[in-house]
């Protein structure tokens, strides 16, 4: 004959059960944008959505920072792309493009959450090239780095345009 389960252990194995199930039901399945699976909890994700909307609130800072950067008012429009990740580090980056050409005029903004600063904005090359105060170099150092760095004279006269040394 068996004996019957304490009430103790019939308890203790429910709320094992109920546990269990709810972590499960916790558990979401995504897709990245690689396509490869992952599973995020509805934590993560409201994590995720928090720095969105940090993101959001801290745009205009960073349009601020960039304009500050931009001594010879190259900038025209500034547009951001629409994803925001959480770096391992737990810095938010944010990316974006200035006057309509993702592929040569791009910047990244790191954010601190709530610090309402922005920590750090690196951009491409392009963009460093059009925030550089000439007044600092020789005119033949000026020159030589031109012609070094726009060897094509369209994108030459473009970036002296874009420095508004040329109409």
């Amino acid at each position: 004959m068996k004996k019957p389960m304490s009430s103790k252990l019939l308890t203790f194995a429910i709320v094992l059960l109920i546990v269990m199930i709810s972590s499960i039901y916790e558990t979401v399945k995504t897709s990245d944008t690689s396509g490869d699976k992952k599973y995020t909890t509805n934590k993560e994700k409201s994590e995720q959505e928090k720095a969105e909307a940090y993101a959001e609130k801290m745009k205009p800072k960073i349009k601020e920072e960039l304009k500050k950067e931009d001594i010879h008012h190259f900038i025209k429009d500034i547009k951001f792309n629409e994803k925001v990740t959480i770096g391992p580090m737990g810095m938010i980056e944010v990316t974006g493009y200035i006057n309509n050409e993702p592929e040569k005029f791009s910047f990244d903004a790191s954010l601190y959450y709530k610090s309402n600063e922005v920590d750090s904005i690196g951009y491409s090359k392009e963009v460093g090239d059009r925030f550089t105060d000439w007044s600092k170099y020789s005119k033949k150092e000026k020159e030589e780095y031109i012609k070094t760095a726009y060897p094509d004279k369209k994108e030459r006269e473009q970036y002296l345009r874009d420095i508004g040394e040329l109409k």
